[in-house]
């Protein structure tokens, strides 16, 4: 079938790493931001219509230098074609007319090569070279099973490359995955220093940015993880000059911990247009985002754009050598874009990772109750002892997985963090072995789980025996990060004795959940066998996520729960394949609806678990407030059970009941939503709440840690009561939009559903 231009062709979605975040400007020591709890949140609901897959069909390329569109049911893209240079325009919600002066447009992909010269002033990428110069080679479209896929195509006759940029679309989601690869089709090698996943442009008038535009970012630290805040431009480090700027508003990651300062994801509010422009990169290691302008020169109009991709030379010593036939492909991102704020991109985003989750949410939309034994527990010194009150404790509040945390494989008194590698069950803390302790398990009618962390080698075990080929190499030495030596996936030695582990777990000890930690972050990289230490990381991190497709694949009702040192790498390269992430390692529990608030902005409420652990002095008050936390999406139950007073056991089971009676039917299906705005994990004078709303119901928690007794909340969804707890004082009263609770005491938590 030929196309007709102008081209107006049909849809495509899939899921990208939203980048994330950077810091605000500081005054007298302080980071300066906007109220975030006033700001991030936008009222206003998005309605996602029905996407209609075209029929199988195959649209041969179309060179037409005429403008032209590609829509999705929910998203328009629009380009023009100047001196045969592909030129992208702002990206929009479908049916939606931007401005007549907000047309501006830019490079649709940014490439820079070794050798070349740059267009980019200071340290930016909205360009290169030969990005500048690429030319446009024509546009095909093709069905994929879930939608359909457009391919931008561009050649640079100097070095002889070609370049593919893919858009694709899922349905009934306002969200694209976008991603780029470059062939070198000529006889010579090409250096790539950087290469976008995707661009977006026309985010503001030119040379009213900082006026117009508000940047959301979350910083994610540990057990501070998902803090979100508002800044300008300027705030950021993209300071207006009535020229173009030298300088941009910025985040990255660098090493396999993608989320140790930022969230690989953002947004960008143009408050005067009502746009919120959003990104997620989905990639497992280092990323780089950045927000800037370009001048009008060289067939440019004036532009704010985003440049959003994966490692690069720059930022990551990621520098890729493309020989004569090779092709190297950049790391996906999700881009989107919604009429409305914050939550209106929350929402689309939400709904867009159940798309890309399908498989991994399908194995855990159940989801059961977690009870693990480290967090105010045992703290990574089982016994077999210590474990069969706890088992016959956790089973009697309803738990249904049962997870021995770390030191499970060292032997008593020996330090558990610098001995992991082998993953053989100590005889000293099992003296009638592991597996009599996960029968005993599963005859209290729980599922078995161990904690695993299997991409490492403890600097005193036997696995750092192996050769160098097995591990990290920097400098010529073996990087060691906190006691471990950081195993390479790349060699299939390692992945076939990881496959042996998981054997022998899986269908010799019957566990049916693995804890799989990561407590080290590999920072640049390797240069064994690598054109880079960045590459060599890159190249890694893709054979971790094939080797955990092939663990999936063999073991499918295995559950696996992705964990670095709590949020350390939180990303949808993870977490479209793994079927629950681990929120925090945050120890101080008041601290934790803060951090739920802003990571439920990043994970899906079914996926995201949080922490319950009420203290071996707990009364009812703290033992409902750490329940209350777990309840909103998935509970990782812990503390001494088995030695808690009358009044705190009973909140925990009631707290369990209620959850697995009413509230987990509605979970997978839930969007969060921000009443009192997002939360800092430093106040505990403002209240903190947190509302789902599901097809049936809308849920919200609130939290009153040391501010007053009455908390208002805005609420029009009419009549609400207390599902939890019901018998402790707290007074719900609604009228004219909004709630009143009181509650008699600090440190007091609630749920409440219309």
């Amino acid at each position: 079938m030929s196309i007709q231009l102008p081209l107006i062709i049909g849809s495509s979605i899939t899921p990208s790493s939203l980048l994330i975040s950077t810091l605000g400007m500081i005054r007298g020591g302080a980071l300066i931001y906007m109220d975030r709890r006033i700001f991030l949140v936008s009222s206003g609901a998005l309605t996602f219509s029905a996407f209609a897959p075209s029929l199988s069909r195959f649209a041969p390329a179309s060179t037409s230098s005429e403008p032209f569109q590609w829509k999705t049911n929910e998203l328009v893209f629009s380009f023009d074609v100047s001196a045969g240079r592909l030129r992208q325009k702002a990206l929009v919600p479908l049916g939606l007319t931007l401005p007549a002066g907000d047309h501006s447009s830019g490079p649709e992909v940014a490439l820079q090569c070794s050798g070349e010269n740059s267009p980019d002033q200071g340290m930016k990428s909205g360009v290169g070279e030969p990005g500048a110069r690429l030319l446009f080679a024509g546009q095909r479209e093709e069905s994929t099973a879930s939608g359909k896929r457009l391919v931008c195509m561009h050649t640079d006759p100097i070095l002889k490359l070609k370049i593919e940029s893919v858009y694709e679309a899922f349905a009934g989601v306002p969200v694209v995955r976008r991603y780029a690869r470059v062939t070198n089709t000529g006889s010579s090698p090409v250096g790539i220093e950087f290469l976008s996943s995707a661009m977006l442009h026309g985010l503001a008038a030119p040379q009213a940015y900082d006026r117009e535009l508000r940047i959301h970012v979350a910083l994610n630290s540990w057990m501070a993880e998902g803090q979100w805040h508002t800044l300008r431009p300027s705030e950021m480090g993209f300071v207006e000059n009535e020229r173009t700027s030298w300088s941009e508003a910025r985040a990255e990651s660098i090493g396999s911990w993608s989320t140790e300062r930022y969230l690989p994801m953002a947004m960008v509010e143009n408050t005067r247009l009502g746009l919120t422009w959003f990104w997620q990169i989905e990639h497992n290691g280092s990323w780089y985002w950045e927000i800037s302008n370009i001048s009008a020169r060289d067939n440019y109009a004036d532009d704010v754009y985003a440049y959003l991709g994966g490692p690069d030379d720059l930022h990551s010593a990621a520098w890729k050598g493309l020989n004569p036939g090779q092709t190297y492909q950049t790391v996906p991102v999700a881009i989107g874009c919604v009429q409305g704020g914050f939550s209106n991109a929350v929402e689309a985003l939400t709904r867009y990772r159940r798309v890309v989750c399908e498989k991994s949410h399908r194995r855990n939309s159940q989801c059961p109750v977690i009870f693990n034994d480290y967090m105010n527990c045992l703290w990574a010194d089982p016994t077999e002892e210590k474990e069969l009150p706890m088992i016959a404790a956790a089973a009697k509040a309803g738990c249904e997985y049962f997870v021995i945390d770390a030191g499970w494989y060292a032997d008593i008194k020996e330090d558990w963090s610098q001995t992991i590698g082998a993953w053989q069950p100590s005889s000293t803390r099992w003296p009638h072995g592991l597996k009599f302790v996960l029968d005993q398990i599963r005859l209290a009618g729980m599922v078995p789980g161990l904690w695993l962390e299997p991409e490492v080698a403890g600097a005193k075990s036997l696995l750092a025996q192996k050769p160098d080929n097995w591990f990290f190499v920097r400098h010529g030495k073996r990087v060691l990060k906190n006691s471990r030596f950081l195993l390479d996936f790349r060699n299939p030695e390692v992945t076939a004795y990881l496959d042996q582990v998981f054997a022998r777990l899986v269908n010799e000890y019957g566990v049916g959940y693995i804890k799989m930690d990561y407590n080290v972050d590999s920072l640049q990289g390797t240069e064994l066998n690598a054109d880079s230490v960045g590459q060599g990381l890159l190249e890694h991190n893709r054979a971790h996520l094939s080797w955990l497709d092939g663990i999936l694949n063999r073991y499918p009702d295995l559950v696996i729960e992705n964990c670095g040192s709590g949020g350390g790498r939180m990303d949808y390269a993870m977490l479209s394949r793994l079927q629950i992430q681990s929120m925090t390692d945050q120890e101080n529990y008041l601290r934790l609806p803060a951090i739920l608030v802003g990571a439920s902005a990043a994970v899906l409420p079914e996926q995201l678990a949080i922490w319950s652990y009420p203290l071996a002095n707990a009364d009812a008050d703290q033992a409902s407030f750490n329940m209350v936390t777990a309840m909103m999406c998935r509970i990782h139950q812990s503390g001494r059970l088995d030695s808690l007073s009358a009044p705190a056991g009973k909140q925990v089971a009631e707290g369990i009941r209620v959850y697995r009676d009413l509230l987990r039917k509605d979970i997978p299906e839930a969007v969060p939503f921000y009443p009192a705005g997002l939360s800092d994990v430093t106040d505990f004078k403002t209240p903190v709440a947190l509302g789902m709303k599901s097809p049936r119901r809308t849920l919200l928690a609130v939290w009153r840690i040391e501010g007053p007794a009455e908390v208002k909340i805005p609420w029009p969804y009419g009549d609400a009561r207390v599902l939890y707890p019901t018998d402790l004082g707290i007074k719900v009263t609604t009228g004219e939009g909004s709630l009143q609770l009181e509650f008699p005491r600090t440190r007091m938590g609630c749920l409440l559903s219309n």
